[in-house]
């Protein structure tokens, strides 16, 4: 059976010529003389076009870092494992879902690649990465020069609040955020969110540690640290409150209301993801929405990049908007 091959040397030009003038690339630049003969040629070989060969559906792995308990407490890596599954289901794309207690498990199922939702110690990264090559991460960046990442800038997206805090008189400015440590307990993670705005706040001359509270990254948390706020600072307590994520800011809302503050009036409140009920509670929540299914869809495209065979990482940054709902302003 004749080839491109046979073709490419009966006409006298490269077997890159031949394929796209028979595929009919419209890109390609030739003269009609060469795009007759390339055709007369493979009618006089009898060369026939090989049918496509259908490619079986990619299978992938979801990795987990949170419980189906843990992500209804956080709503954040839920809607990113959405964005996964939607994308997926979008390109027939297989997935198996995985914590990281069974991660053993996935050496048998054949997989392509992982998508690993969360942060993991040294240990566990290279546990994981000892079961596939092909390897995205998806809010954290363990190593940008070896592994692809899917990441939002919370330094950036804390410097944004900052701004508007200050943009719009507020000098007395408290935190309540959260920590986190790695499953393994190997150590606590640092969080972005809390450095930058000590970093930022001693730059602007207006640091006061007494002002920041940290525990978990949960509506009980955001209450029981913005009641000890309000303890501890009465009349002076800050006139503006950022909140590590959504579930903090509505449970400190809920403390607020209870003490009779006035939300915005007395206390300014912000605070991250823009997960669905932040526009529905009251008053509505002032946030910094994050595209969270988009961080998902994004790592999927990412994944698929690299089984289709590129080499270099790459670290995604996602966009994000400071939602200001009281007044209706999106900035």
């Amino acid at each position: 059976m004749a080839t491109i091959k046979d073709i490419a040397e009966r006409v006298g030009v490269s077997i890159a010529t031949v394929s796209r003038v028979l595929n009919y690339d419209p890109s390609l630049s030739v003269s009609d003389e060469t795009r007759k003969n390339i055709f007369e040629a493979a009618e006089a070989l009898s060369y026939k076009k090989r049918p496509a060969r259908k490619s079986s559906p990619a299978k992938i792995a979801m990795l987990h870092w949170y419980t189906e308990k843990e992500e209804l407490d956080d709503l954040y890596y839920m809607s990113i494992r959405l964005g996964i599954e939607n994308r997926c289901q979008q390109h027939d794309i297989q997935v198996i879902k995985c914590y990281q207690s069974n991660l053993g498990d996935l050496k048998k199922e054949g997989i392509q690649g992982i998508i690993a939702i969360g942060k993991y110690s040294s240990k566990e990264v290279e546990e994981i990465a000892g079961i596939s090559n092909n390897l995205v991460f998806v809010d954290f960046s363990p190593d940008e020069e070896q592994f692809d990442s899917v990441v939002v800038d919370f330094k950036k997206v804390t410097e944004k609040v900052l701004d508007f805090f200050i943009e719009n008189g507020h000098t007395e400015i408290g935190y309540i955020g959260g920590r986190e440590a790695f499953r393994d307990q190997t150590a606590e993670i640092v969080d972005v969110r809390e450095l930058t705005f000590s970093e930022y706040m001693r730059s602007a001359g207006l640091f006061k540690e007494e002002f920041i509270y940290t525990g978990a990254f949960t509506v009980q948390d955001g209450q029981k640290w913005m009641k000890k706020a309000i303890q501890e600072h009465g009349e002076q307590l800050p006139t503006a409150f950022f909140a590590g994520n959504d579930s903090i800011a509505i449970g400190c809302l809920q403390a607020l209301q209870e003490a009779n503050i006035p939300v915005p009036d007395r206390v300014c409140l912000i605070g991250v993801n823009d997960i669905s009920v932040s526009k529905y509670v009251f008053p509505p929540l002032s946030t910094v929405k994050v595209y969270t299914e988009l961080m998902g869809e994004t790592a999927v495209d990412t994944l698929m990049e690299r089984i289709d065979g590129r080499k270099i990482a790459k670290k995604v940054f996602i966009s994000t908007k400071l939602i200001h709902r009281v007044s209706g302003n999106y900035l």
